[in-house]
């Protein structure tokens, strides 16, 4: 673990630096990503990647990179290997950022062997740091974090990223469905459009749950590490192991809230099946 913390030491600062000049952007000019009005990008997201890939590319030039604009530019399906391997979101949450909402960051995670071994996760307009190295808790500026501890569905906040559902059909049902069975039960229901910060969320406490199905591996490298390293739990939400690199992720404060939530959702999806067999819409 020397080399990761290695590794941390180089990395750590180049993310702030790159955050605080995030900050202090005045003038935003705004292109969407193959005409998808959801799907937002500026200037600002590839520069912040370039500087970092370079950077880390000058120091470890054996190290390989998964980064969101590089994908998107490429076009090609990243492919994870056992190298050390940096994955990279330069500015999670564009769409709030493009609006001076301050719920986007710069979030940096960094697999060996596959593994999750670090995450870095840094909302400069809040001046809010979350780290993690496996192993060794997750903290927020320095101080330990921890999850809420939720056992009870009831008791439960959950961040829902409702707004995926207009992505496709496939995507509107299962949400739709979901959301359906679940706001009858949960305690309050968030929606904040920034993956990465809503993972960080659940693992210092402020919600108890986030559901989030259609994500990329730029979006959970990091803030899934940080929730485990919190005392959370993360499951892919058809209840199969997590799986990085396609992340349709369930992240709770604990295994049993995770399973209160796994259980209404399968309820979802079968009805939501039933629907689909009958070709009926969704039905509140």
């Amino acid at each position: 673990m020397d080399k990761v913390h290695e590794y941390y030491d180089y990395v750590l600062p180049l993310i702030v630096d790159a955050g605080k000049a995030l900050s202090k952007v005045e003038d935003i000019e705004v292109e969407f990503k193959d005409s998808q009005v959801w799907d937002l990008v500026t200037i600002y997201d590839r520069k912040i990647e370039e500087i970092l890939i370079d950077k880390i590319k000058e120091k470890y030039p054996t190290h390989k990179f998964i980064g969101e604009e590089e994908t998107d530019k490429s076009k090609e399906k990243p492919i994870l290997t056992d190298a050390p391997t940096w994955i990279i979101d330069p500015i999670d949450g564009t769409a709030n950022f493009v609006r001076n909402m301050p719920i986007s960051c710069i979030s940096v995670g960094l697999t060996i062997d596959k593994e999750q071994l670090l995450g870095i996760v840094y909302n400069p307009f809040m001046d809010e740091l979350f780290t993690a190295i496996k192993g060794e808790g997750a903290y927020l500026n320095g101080k330990r974090i921890r999850t809420s501890g939720c056992k009870d569905i009831r008791k439960s906040v959950l961040n829902y990223e409702i707004t995926i559902a207009r992505r496709n059909d496939y995507y509107y049902n299962m949400y739709m469905f979901r959301f359906k069975h679940l706001i009858k039960i949960i305690q309050g229901v968030r929606s904040m459009g920034c993956g990465v910060l809503g993972l960080c969320y659940v693992a210092c406490a402020r919600t108890d749950a986030y559901q989030c199905d259609g994500l990329y591996p730029w979006d959970a490298a990091a803030g899934t590490l940080i929730v485990r390293e919190a005392g959370g739990y993360v499951i892919d939400s058809s209840g199969k192991d997590f799986d990085l690199m396609d992340p349709n992720f369930l992240a709770t404060a604990t295994k049993e809230l995770s399973d209160e939530y796994l259980k209404i959702e399968r309820i979802a999806d079968e009805e939501q099946l039933t629907f689909s067999k009958l070709n009926k819409p969704f039905s509140p």
